[in-house]
């Protein structure tokens, strides 16, 4: 029956994106195809540490049993070849969890090496990590980066055996923008309105349990803060290509929180004191606890929004994902 629902409502939300659509123009000036350079950890440390003068940055880690392969393909689209580095240990003998990392940075800007260190140090862990690139958007707009994501993780699976991963046991993990992208991985697994082009067509998008480091669940929760285009156009106009009063109903439909169900796996809040970067947790979790499925949240007191990326936060996210992985899976 919840199902239905959501079927109905989905279906509802494409009808009413599509009128609207049909009203208003959409904004593709963000689309320049210049990478966005602006969201950088040297950049976020350098602001985080006029308020927190006490933080560290994070160095690369290396770990002699920890292979790293860069570069690999997981999908194409004509000749722009979308790329993912690998982490996992060389010495591994039983089929291990797979942690998809998803970077942040507004949908505009951002990098997937900026998660490097989190990778490596996940992987001397136990798990093999997986940090993709998304188109941008500076490149494409919402759904696209979606499309992405799940072409990942399909591609993931399928090739599970390879890097001795458990199919049963993929995460979805992010931070800021690459947050809400793993819960939206997490609500929308295997939904035909956000698979996109289906490579890796014989393996699914469903995740197994879900890890949002501050990224919103909601775009039109009052408790959010995205939308603001008043002195400069915000990153989700940039990447819906409409504002939010042009089409809400849009902003609804790139929501977490508009499909959360019992079909949702187990997942981990880890937040900082920004309020807003947690839009709609609250009433996610309701959700899950009126289905019967476990989730934690770990909040920092007084904590930047880039807190994950440095130290005295970077150690104890770490053990929360550990902690909260070895408890769904088991181990």
């Amino acid at each position: 029956m919840q199902n239905n629902i959501i079927n109905f409502k989905i279906l509802f939300i494409c009808c009413f994106i599509g009128f609207v659509s049909s009203l208003n123009a959409q904004y593709l000036k963000g689309i320049t195809n210049v990478r966005d350079t602006s969201y950088a950890t040297a950049s976020a440390f350098k602001k985080t540490l006029k308020y927190y003068p006490n933080c560290r940055m994070v160095p690369e880690m290396h770990f002699d049993f920890v292979k790293q392969k860069n570069d690999v393909v997981y999908c194409s689209y004509g000749k722009r070849k979308m790329k993912l580095d690998v982490f996992f240990d060389k010495n591994a003998k039983k089929k291990q969890t797979a942690i998809i990392i998803i970077h942040g940075g507004g949908w505009r800007s951002g990098n997937r090496q900026q998660h490097h260190p989190m990778a490596q140090k996940l992987a001397s862990l136990g798990y093999v990590c997986f940090t993709p690139e998304y188109r941008l958007s500076t490149e494409a707009l919402f759904p696209a980066a979606i499309y992405d994501v799940k072409a990942a993780i399909r591609w993931v699976r399928k090739n599970a055996a390879k890097y001795n991963v458990d199919p049963n046991q993929i995460v979805s993990l992010g931070f800021s923008a690459g947050g809400e992208m793993a819960a939206f991985m997490g609500t929308t697994g295997n939904m035909p309105l956000f698979e996109g082009v289906m490579t890796n067509s014989n393996s699914q998008s469903q995740v197994n349990a879900v890890v949002d480091i501050d990224g919103t669940l909601s775009f039109v929760h009052p408790e959010g803060g995205e939308g603001d285009d008043s002195k400069n156009i915000s990153a989700g106009t940039y990447w819906f290509g409409y504002s939010k009063k042009e089409n809400p109903k849009l902003w609804e439909a790139a929501s977490p929180l508009s499909y959360v169900s019992a079909s949702t796996p187990p997942t981990l809040f880890i937040n900082s004191s920004v309020a807003r970067m947690h839009a709609g947790r609250d009433d996610y979790r309701k959700v899950l606890d009126a289905n019967g499925i476990y989730s934690e949240v770990h909040e920092f007191e007084n904590s930047p929004h880039s807190f994950c990326l440095f130290n005295p936060w970077f150690d104890p996210t770490i053990q929360y994902i550990d902690g909260f992985l070895k408890k769904v899976f088991k181990k």
